[in-house]
């Protein structure tokens, strides 16, 4: 019978795939659209919200510039996606922009990148499941205060669905990604049917007047103002998080897989900004006011509205405007928005285990982020990424306005990056490169790429200078963390490699003279018998039993009948004035090594092998932390011999059945508990 937990776990993440089955998992466009361009589809539903909440503190006349942030935001997203369809192109591997800056810039380069994707990713399910998380709140009330909660409970559904693989997660959520694409664009189609018709009604807030939080004195045109237009268009330039995800995903394409991903580019870039650029049409349009602090800057006949006035996001008041006479599509938009909200998060967790699995292989991160799990999804990863977003949603309480500043940063260190690699990319191959053709259409790409290095790294710059002080330098502090620490593990890694490896000098080491045999023994029963066979069978040069005397009149009463039993191997006593059985056996180890340092020193340890979980609870440790002690020793090994009891009977035939992921990683089943005393 299969154990609880391997039961729980097949219901919730399903029966394991094959190896072969890899190529079953691949996407097909329709599907790989929803999932790799959710969180830049989603950032339609906030990237005009922070536009014009950053333009309210300059008053109403600020509004105007709304149309020109759009427009400019437009021109940052078609260039960065003519510029990754060459990269798509250029490097298929699914190594996206940390390849590129690793190839073309060096290490360093690539370890920059890598640690700034990896920090957008965790910021992106942080923002994305908070956000969804406050949507869900302001429709069910009972929510409220509990956001921190509900957010938690999101992503540990999003890992879970994760994962069950990625194709399988893809088209669980492909469904309401296209509910939102349509509701969106046909709520701005419906919308400007009725502005030609005439009938286009003012949204509920168009009667408030807007006060101006701080004072610009020198108005929009003064230093101030610049900033804060500056302000606006980098909080606009949310909606190009996540362009990069398609880069580090194209192996999850079908085939052609580069092809698709660049006509999968060409897709979300257009629809993110058709959607981008009609609402904020249409919040021009219906005159919606949305202020950073509603209670004091909205006004209704001079007085501030007071915080019982509950401001409604941009896309709700539009949906309500556009759908006065039509609540069903009203429900649908605003549904539809929390969440797309919630799976945008589900870019970074296809994005995330993907190129962390790149990073493990290069040896920057821990191997074990390497391996597919049961269902062919880097399993490790996806989970790494669900505890590390949880943290920050609890460090910051699920607060988008908090969590939104340390956003950004990461996607346009990386941007930047990846078209500075692709310039150096297109020179280097244009040296070696003699047909005309070819030359002509790597200098077009090259191009492309230049003018992208000069936007990108304008909006970093921008980025840098207008949110640092809002929190991003905390965004730059957990970049740093992680280069430094991908540094160290690499350090680490080719340490070890380096020492274990077998040199021109390396020659095999003599044999051993002889072998000393020592068999732990706390009682006399089975499991000691037992081991002591197996040692008699091994037939070392010396033999013996070791006990430790902890309680004396123990010690007598097995001494005595080991006597009366007859058992033909001197049994050697050891004292412990202190009660302590680790440090007696290590010290006599130790005195057989230093008496016979050319001979090899075998410690055999009688195992209980148990059958349940809490049955481990129930027995001594003692032995685990003597095996732990003796690894450390030099000529030294342990042997366990394992008695089966009642209770382990068919766990072998568990074990057999178990996905191979889960042996080898050894955490199928309970372990076993060994026992000395």
């Amino acid at each position: 019978m299969p154990s609880v937990t391997d039961a729980i776990k097949r219901v919730l993440v399903g029966r394991p795939f094959r190896s072969e089955r890899l190529s079953e998992t691949l996407l097909p466009k329709r599907i790989a659209l929803p999932v790799f361009a959710s969180d830049a589809l989603s950032s339609v539903a906030y990237a005009p919200d922070e536009i014009f909440l950053t333009l309210s503190i300059a008053g109403i006349a600020a509004y105007t510039l709304s149309p020109w942030i759009a427009a400019a935001v437009v021109v940052v997203m078609f260039t960065v996606v003519a510029s990754y369809r060459q990269n798509v192109h250029a490097y298929p591997s699914g190594g996206g922009d940390y390849e590129v800056a690793t190839v073309n810039i060096g290490p360093n380069a690539g370890l920059t990148v890598g640690s700034a994707l990896l920090v957008d990713y965790v910021l992106t399910v942080a923002v994305s499941v908070s956000s969804g998380a406050q949507y869900a709140a302001a429709a069910i009330p009972v929510l409220r205060g509990h956001e921190a909660a509900f957010a938690v409970v999101l992503v540990l559904l999003l890992m879970t669905a994760n994962l069950r693989g990625l194709r399988e997660s893809g088209a669980a959520f492909a469904i309401p990604v296209y509910v939102f694409m349509f509701s969106v664009l046909g709520m701005a189609v419906w919308g400007f049917v009725r502005l030609l018709g005439g009938t286009l009604p003012q949204a509920p807030s168009a009667g408030f007047d807007l006060a101006a939080e701080h004072d610009l004195s020198g108005g929009l045109t003064s230093v101030a103002g610049a900033f804060l237009i500056l302000r606006a268009f980098s909080s606009g330039a949310a909606a190009l998080t996540g362009v990069e995800a398609i880069s580090n995903g194209v192996p999850a394409f079908q085939k052609p897989k580069s092809k698709n991903a660049a006509t999968t580019l060409l897709l979300l870039g257009t629809l993110s900004v058709t959607m981008l650029v009609c609402i904020i049409a249409l919040a021009n349009l219906t005159h919606i006011r949305f202020a950073e602090d509603p209670a004091t800057q909205l006004l209704r006949n001079g007085v501030p509205v007071g915080d019982s006035y509950v401001q409604d996001p941009i896309i709700g008041q539009l949906a309500a405007t556009v759908f006065d006479h039509f609540p069903v599509a009203f429900y649908v938009v605003t549904a539809a928005t929390g969440i797309i909200l919630v799976l945008a998060a589900n870019t970074a967790f296809n994005g995330f285990p993907v190129l962390a699995s790149i990073l493990a292989r290069d040896g920057f991160l821990p191997k074990q982020l390497h391996t597919r799990g049961d269902r062919l999804a880097f399993s490790n990863g996806i989970i790494a990424l669900a505890l590390v977003a949880i943290g920050f949603i609890i460090a910051f309480d699920a607060e988008v306005t908090r969590l939104i500043q340390l956003y950004v940063i990461g996607v346009f260190v990386s941007f930047t990056m990846s078209q500075t690699g692709m310039i150096r990319h297109w020179t280097r191959h244009l040296k070696s490169e003699t047909d005309p053709a070819e030359r002509a259409s790597m200098r077009r790409s090259r191009v492309i790429n230049s003018i992208g290095l000069g936007l990108t790294g304008l909006v970093l710059v921008i980025v840098l200078l207008t949110k640092f002080t809002q929190g991003a330098y905390i965004a730059i502090i957990a970049m740093v963390f992680v280069f430094v620490n991908m540094k160290l593990i690499r350090r680490h890694y080719t340490s070890v490699s380096r020492e274990l490896e077998i040199g021109p000098d390396s020659k095999p080491k003599a044999l051993p003279t002889g072998v000393r045999s020592v068999v732990l023994v706390s009682k006399i029963h089975k499991p000691t018998l037992r081991a002591l066979a197996f040692a008699r069978a091994a037939k070392p040069t010396e033999l013996q039993a070791v006990t430790v005397a902890v309680e004396p009149e123990e010690s007598a009463a097995l001494q005595k009948r080991w006597e009366e039993m007859g058992i033909p191997i001197p049994l050697t006593v050891l004292d412990s004035p202190y009660r302590e059985i680790t440090r007696p056996v290590v010290d006599h180890v130790k005195a057989l090594r230093k008496r016979y340092p050319r001979d090899l020193v075998i410690v055999y340890v009688p195992e209980y092998v148990v059958g349940h979980w809490w049955e481990t609870l129930l027995h001594n440790q003692s032995a685990l932390r003597l095996r732990a002690r003796l690894r450390y020793q030099p000529g030294v090994m342990v042997a366990s011999v394992p008695w089966q009891l009642s209770s382990s009977e068919g766990l072998e035939d568990r074990v057999e059945r178990a996905a191979p992921g889960v042996v080898r990683r050894g955490t199928f089943g309970p372990a076993p508990s060994e026992e000395i005393k």
